[in-house]
């Protein structure tokens, strides 16, 4: 009875732990974690710029270091619309387009390769063998990983396929760019291909296996691929007018992801910055959150170490680019969203800084993509000069971030200064000249942005006023030219008319000679009888 009743207390903890674990890391000061909390303000301005620069309507930013949530906000709000909602770090869900790859594909992968279901060196048909003929059997799970398997960056599977399994087997059909490991392009399919391998060994569909494995047992209640209806007022709004025809929230953003069904190993991924907070947590810890262990520390090490140019397994590295910033350690790894997302995760530094927006939502700037580049490298900078006990020395703050300068956040204006001529003045005593002396210069920016808009005008209304000669010119000739064919028309009915009636006339005068000589000769012949 004793075990029984030990046994129940344990489900009872364990769904107690699952109910209650999604409420983000425990928030300390940054003194508290060594870190500076008036270097840390610096964040808020670089995101708020974002906003005011119309690169984004909100966004929702976690930093955290040693094991806590230091820097835990929201910004703005969830559209541009001023009835929208404020966006809430812990409450807001954004749709994470690629950082579905290593939070939940490469995750996935990772789980099984601990349990040695999964060899990364071992070709893709192994696992998959409709992935097979040609080069492709060359092709492993390892290059799959590293972006370096062949494939192409993608496939326009919305454009063809009409279901989801049609759309599945386009990716397994599909023919490699190259020969395997002797290039790297960031492809899509090759993740697509991941997220398939993790069903065929586990049996499960890709969503059902990380719920039950990775964001389950850790706590990541709004972390999942399709949402429910149930929580889409919560829900960061994306493009608003999409190739599916209707404004997009709480559906997958990427076309090919919808063509796959919503699940698929690129893109599908829907969560907010505390749960995104967690799973950095685990990651830093070596592969354990709270006393639960998704993966173990060599596996981390290993998925997260360099292994081909910038790229670990999965994962993207530090390089100074790629939105990382400049000042994060060589073994720092993370990944890039294109909705406007980023996690950026220091071991060196025990630190991670999470970036949610969703820039692709109408936004009002001219380049939002540079936008959200430079203020995800403003993040991360940030949050690394506020670092007062680093393994680097303390470093000096910048006179400015790139949030600061705004370099090439909206096209520059042509700065076009016509030459005026005018003809020169000759003096009374000057000699008589075929040539006329003219006389350049170039005019002021106000002047020849004056006549620079006058000449637009102006020359628009040339155009128009020719458009409309034409037309008239064109309108006449044709009312001229049916004139003339109908005339033309008479003129022949008439020339006919007049040699038919000529050619009767001669035929009746013929006819009349002939019976006039005929009676003549018969008369003739009368009278010799006579």
């Amino acid at each position: 009875m004793a075990g029984k009743e030990f046994e129940l207390l344990k489900v009872i903890v364990t769904a107690l732990t699952l109910a209650y674990a999604g409420d983000g890391l425990p928030s300390k000061a940054p003194d508290a974690v060594g870190m500076s909390a008036t270097r840390l303000e610096s964040i808020d301005r670089v995101v708020q710029r974002g906003i005011t620069a119309g690169g984004y309507p909100g966004a929702a930013v976690v930093v955290g270091r040693k094991g806590a949530a230091v820097w835990e906000k929201g910004f703005g709000k969830l559209s541009w619309s001023p009835a929208s909602s404020a966006v809430d770090a812990e409450r807001t869900i954004y749709d994470v387009a690629s950082l579905s790859k290593v939070v939940g594909t490469t995750t996935a992968v990772m789980v099984l390769y601990d349990e040695k279901k999964v060899d990364l060196d071992a070709p893709v048909f192994r696992y998959l063998p409709a992935f097979s003929g040609g080069s492709r059997d060359l092709v492993t799970v390892r290059e799959l990983l590293t972006h370096t398997s062949g494939l192409p960056a993608g496939r326009d599977l919305w454009r063809r396929a009409r279901s989801p399994q049609q759309a599945r087997d386009m990716v397994l059909e599909t023919a490699l760019a190259y020969h395997p490991g002797t290039n790297y392009i960031y492809s899509d399919l090759g993740a697509d291909l991941l997220g398939m391998i993790v069903e065929a060994v586990s049996g499960q569909r890709l969503d059902i296996f990380l719920n039950n494995r990775v964001f389950g047992p850790l706590g990541m209640r709004d972390t999942y691929y399709r949402p429910p209806d149930s929580v889409r007022y919560r829900i960061a709004p994306t493009e608003v007018t999409p190739p599916r025809g209707y404004p997009l929230k709480g559906e997958v953003h990427d076309e090919n992801a919808y063509a796959l069904g919503g699940v698929a190993g690129h893109a599908g991924l829907f969560s907010t910055a505390v749960d995104l907070s967690i799973f950095a947590q685990m990651m830093l810890n070596g592969g354990t959150y709270d006393g639960v262990q998704i993966l173990t520390e060599p596996t981390v090490a290993l998925f997260t170490r360099r292994a081909t140019g910038h790229r670990a397994l999965g994962w993207d590295t530090a390089d100074g680019d790629y939105g990382s910033g400049r000042y994060l350690t060589e073994r720092a790894y993370g990944h890039t969203g294109y909705t406007g997302t980023s996690i950026w995760l220091d071991p060196d530094r025990q630190m991670f800084v999470v970036l949610l927006t969703n820039r692709v939502h109408a936004a009002k700037a001219q380049r939002p993509a540079r936008i959200i580049a430079d203020i995800r490298s403003d993040l991360s900078d940030a949050a690394v000069l506020a670092v007062l006990d680093g393994p680097t020395p303390v470093l000096a703050m910048p006179d400015a971030f790139r949030a600061d300068s705004r370099i090439g956040w909206t096209r520059p204006k042509p700065d076009i200064r016509p030459v005026r001529c005018t003809k020169a003045k000759r003096s009374r005593g000057a000699r008589s000249s075929r040539r006329s002396r003219v006389k350049c210069s170039a005019a002021s920016r106000r002047a020849s942005s004056s006549r620079a808009v006058k000449s637009v005008k102006a020359r628009a209304a040339a155009k128009a006023k020719a458009k409309k000669s034409a037309s008239s010119r064109s309108v006449k000739a044709k009312k001229a030219s049916s004139r003339g064919s109908a005339v033309k028309a008479k003129r022949s009915t008439a020339r006919s008319s007049s040699v038919k009636s000529r050619t009767a006339e001669s035929s009746v005068r013929s006819k009349a000679a002939t019976r006039a000589k005929t009676s003549a000769k018969k008369s003739t012949r009368t009278a010799k009888r006579n």
